[in-house]
């Protein structure tokens, strides 16, 4: 043990440095595969190798981090799996980018090179984020971290997609997918972000083959009318019910063209009248498969135009619109243009417009494995938290589409699928076929699509413990307790790891899901880079130590509210880490040993009062953090250190922490204080590990370190076990009720706190009268007064302030104290300038120009700062009419 000194500052650094080295070392993160104690389990969600640490990922892993630590101290064997994605895409353009800026790129290097460039630059560059997490303090099991294509997990990914494909779950096939050609690869929906544009809607007139009339289609893709292979009308619209001819010719194409009649067609929108793409559309799509329509595919992977678009091939598709609508202005099938906002798809990772596209790619069959999934939530075997999030993944899960899971990038896991170049036979295989098992041709090609990234994270909570072998840490710690998650990857991935567990583990991969919402600035605005309000936590973490930050992000991490986040929150709470450090200092002058057990028969009415509310502050922590309120397990304990225990206990104390005089009142004391500083220091530690593990090693009577020791419950100490004192508490209560009311007289009327005050306390109660007399040297000693009388109701003492509390009334002699003239001309000097304040910013708020052109910060700031002088307008008033009603 070192000497239980504290320096006069906290600084968090060294601190914190010292430390996380300390806990490694010495092993505490690591889970045991064979243990008594309760398995308790997370798997983290796996960071790209790519990333940088953001809010995202710190509010995430420091909710992971405080449920990890606090089920450490509750006795239970914890596993926090961690690891970090390939994240196909996003890797492969990062490099790619790389290799640009060398003259270089992945075509010239050729596939097997750009993989080892790849691999080269994960090792170089992908530990970043690890490091970053450990800056954060996150308590993972660092030997067995993961990697989604390491070699273990690429196994278990080979395994998956050779099964589901034999069971009739994976198949290849022509479908409409969502296409990016700067990436050059398919994407799942969810891969695809949605955006408001200002584009146009085209209408254009569809000539009927044997009838001058027409029919007038409305578009806001007029490129793609070149691959239309029919007009659909709903059946209902009566605009339509007379068309006698079956058939329309495709403008531009002179080719001929069906008319269809199909319940999906919207009435209101346009003319009524849908052109058919089906290979471009994924409605159209769906129409074509019901009518067996052709599919013209008129854009290419690339972006261009195909032969199939005649004289407009090789244009690009964009140009192409412009040379469809001069074409059709000048063929005079052009009616008209009219402005239309409407949403269109872009890439996730290069923002490039996604054009749905027919291609030949891989598909889970999703529906049969989702059917599994939505039972087992409504069973309860998964739980997910909040409850509001349970009927979105209802919803998404019941219209489940078929998952493409085919990529045509490089970077990731090659599907395990080879072609014979002879006989077409397709082979599916764990291990790489030598010969075609139809006629045994030795011709064969793999695949070179690789899969989507999420397939692999969807087997994450099961591969990462040694699936597909039957493995101690599978039986330890499979299922895992929790999955914490941001809303944004709910379907990404939480939906396919249930899939998945479910069909290959027989059981859900979590019990429990807790969906915790986003880090918004503190206006509550998204963060993002175009706008400038994103805040570096590492900047943060420099500028304000760890702890504080934590603390922070644990305290507005409110159920279903999302985290407002700003420095100067942080600065708060760095302050509440200094009260901690500083309180403890204060403590450890004192403290020269440890004390096993409470001397309960010389307690003093606050050692009983601060015991009891240490016991409920323990009951709040851990039923707060049993159901994931972190943010209420931080305001109890923000409430119980700075307010009961710094503000009330410690200053109670003094006098006899100081006093000689009575020794065995001054032992008892010190063993109250010991106690609970040791069980706050273990009731902070899940927020704030770095300060509480300095402070335990300086507290005397520990051992080893904080995350060994036990969190306080009825049950942690056999000899001294906990209850509840309701009785000190109510006295208590009343004690610093009469305090505060002493206070803010002193407050309103301006007087000193060196100035001491003679109180009478009037109450009708004789148990009140009876409490304020035996704990008067209490009240005179917090309050500062030079004497306190105690009676029943009578006459008001003259040019006395009043207050009331519960059944006592205090009267606070001004006597001498105060000179009325003096503190009236204050008080009316201070209103008169407020007013002309008020009138200032009212004539701004007034003024509609203001209102209608400042930004909304601005309005919602002089909105407050009224409000504000309003009220303190009002105080002022108030204590000035008690003023001139004593000067009376």
């Amino acid at each position: 043990m070192s000497s239980n000194l504290l320096d006069k500052g906290y600084q968090p650094h060294n601190v914190e440095k010292r430390w996380y080295d300390f806990w490694e070392s010495q092993g505490l993160f690591s889970a045991k595969e064979k243990s008594e104690k309760p398995g308790y389990s997370i798997v983290i969600p796996p960071p790209n190798v790519t990333g940088v640490l953001h809010m995202g990922h710190a509010l995430n892993n420091t909710l992971q981090d405080i449920l990890c630590r606090y089920r450490r101290l509750r006795g239970d064997n914890v596993l926090w799996m961690p690891g970090t994605d390939h994240a196909g895409i996003a890797t492969q353009n990062v490099v790619e980018k790389d290799l640009a800026a060398k003259g270089l790129d992945r075509h010239r290097l050729g596939r097997e090179k750009f993989i080892e460039a790849v691999w080269e630059w994960r090792q170089e560059y992908g530990r970043a984020i690890i490091n970053q997490l450990k800056r954060l303090g996150a308590s993972c099991d660092w030997q067995r971290e993961r990697f989604t294509m390491d070699a273990g997990l690429s196994k278990a990914v080979r395994k998956v997609f050779v099964q589901l494909y034999h069971e009739g779950l994976i198949y290849r096939g022509n479908y409409i997918i969502n296409w990016c050609d700067r990436c050059f690869t398919a994407l799942a929906d969810l891969e695809v972000d949605h955006e408001e544009h200002d584009g146009y809607l085209y209408h254009i007139r569809y000539p009927f083959k044997e009838d001058k009339g027409s029919v007038v289609i409305a578009t806001t893709r007029p490129e793609t009318m070149l691959g239309d292979t029919a007009v659909a009308v709903n059946p209902e619209d009566e605009r339509y019910h007379d068309i006698e001819d079956r058939e329309v010719l495709l403008p531009l194409m002179n080719r001929t063209i069906p008319i269809i009649r199909d319940k999906y067609v919207d009435m209101s929108f346009g003319t009524g009248a849908l052109k058919v793409t089906p290979a471009h559309d994924p409605h159209d799509f769906e129409i074509g498969m019901r009518h067996n329509l052709e599919r013209v595919k008129v854009i290419g992977d690339d972006g261009r135009m195909t032969s199939a678009a005649g004289k407009f091939e090789g244009l690009d598709r964009f140009e192409c619109r412009e040379a469809v609508v001069e074409a059709l202005k000048t063929a005079g099938l052009l009616i008209k243009v009219e402005p239309y906002k409407h949403s269109v798809g872009h890439c996730y990772r290069c923002k490039a417009v996604i054009e749905p596209n027919l291609s030949k790619q891989w598909f889970v069959k999703a529906k049969p494995l989702a059917a599994k999934a939505i039972d087992a939530v409504k069973n309860g075997d998964t739980r997910i938290i909040p409850d509001m999030w349970t009927k979105t993944y209802f919803e998404w899960m019941n219209n489940i589409k078929d998952w493409c899971i085919s990529r045509q990038i490089w970077w990731g896991h090659q599907i395990p699928a080879w072609t014979c170049k002879d006989c077409q036979e397709v082979i599916v295989a764990m291990d790489t076929p030598q010969t075609c098992p139809a006629c045994s041709g030795k011709d064969l090609v793999q695949e070179t699509d690789v899969l989507d990234t999420w397939f692999s994270s969807a087997l994450w909570p099961f591969s990462t413990m040694g699936w597909p072998e039957n493995t101690e840490l599978l039986n330890q710690f499979y299922p895992t307790s929790v999955l914490v998650t941001g809303f944004d990857i709910l379907f990404f991935w939480v939906a396919r790891m249930m899939m998945m567990g479910i069909h290959f583990m027989k059981d859900v991969p979590f019990k429990e899901v807790y969906v915790h919402a986003l880090v918004r600035d503190e206006d509550g605005k998204k963060m993002s880079k175009s706008t400038g309000n994103v805040i570096d936590p590492l900047s943060v973490i420099e500028q304000y130590g760890t702890d504080a930050f934590r603390f922070t992000l644990a305290a507005f991490a409110a159920q279903g509210r999302d985290v407002k986040m700003s420095e100067k929150r942080v600065e708060g709470y760095r302050h509440f880490i200094n009260k901690i450090w500083n309180a403890t200092r204060f403590a450890l002058m004192h403290l020269e040993t440890g004390y096993a057990k409470i001397d309960r028969d010389h307690l003093s009415l606050p050692d009983r009062w601060i015991l009891s509310r240490l016991d409920g502050t323990v009951d709040i922590v851990s039923g707060a953090l049993d159901n994931y309120r972190f943010n209420d397990a931080a305001s109890a304990l923000y409430k119980f250190v700075w307010h009961e225990f710094c503000d009330w206990y410690l200053e109670a104390i003094k006098p006899t922490l100081y006093s000689s005089a009575d020794q065995q009142r001054r032992e008892a004391t010190l063993s109250v204080l010991w106690r609970v500083l040791r069980d706050t220091t273990i009731l902070l530690h899940p927020f704030i590990p770095f300060i509480t593990e300095e402070i335990w090693h300086k507290l005397p009577g520990t051992e080893g370190s904080i995350m060994q020791a036990v969190f306080p419950s009825d049950d942690s100490d056999s000899i001294d076990s906990r209850r509840r004192d309701i009785d000190s508490e109510s006295k208590m209560e009343l004690i610093s009720g009469i305090i505060t009311g002493i206070r803010n007289v002193r407050g309103e009327m301006n007087i000193s706190p060196s100035l001491s005050l003679a109180v009478m306390v009037q109450s009708q109660n004789e148990s009140t009268r009876k409490i304020v007399q035996q704990h008067q040297d209490l009240i005179i000693n917090l309050a500062k007064l030079e004497s306190i009388v105690v009676q029943e109701p009578g006459e008001r003492p003259p040019t006395a302030a009043t207050a009331i509390v519960d059944s006592a009334s205090i009267f606070v002699s001004l006597e001498g104290i105060l000179d009325f003239a003096k503190e009236k001309n204050r008080l009316e000097k201070k209103i008169t300038k407020l007013t002309g304040e008020l009138a200032a910013v009212s004539k701004k708020l007034d003024n509609e120009n203001f209102l209608n052109k400042a930004p909304e910060e601005i309005v919602e700031k002089e909105k407050k700062k009224y409000a504000r002088a309003v009220e303190k307008q009002q105080k002022l008033q108030a204590t000035l009419e008690k003023i001139q009603e004593l000067a009376d």
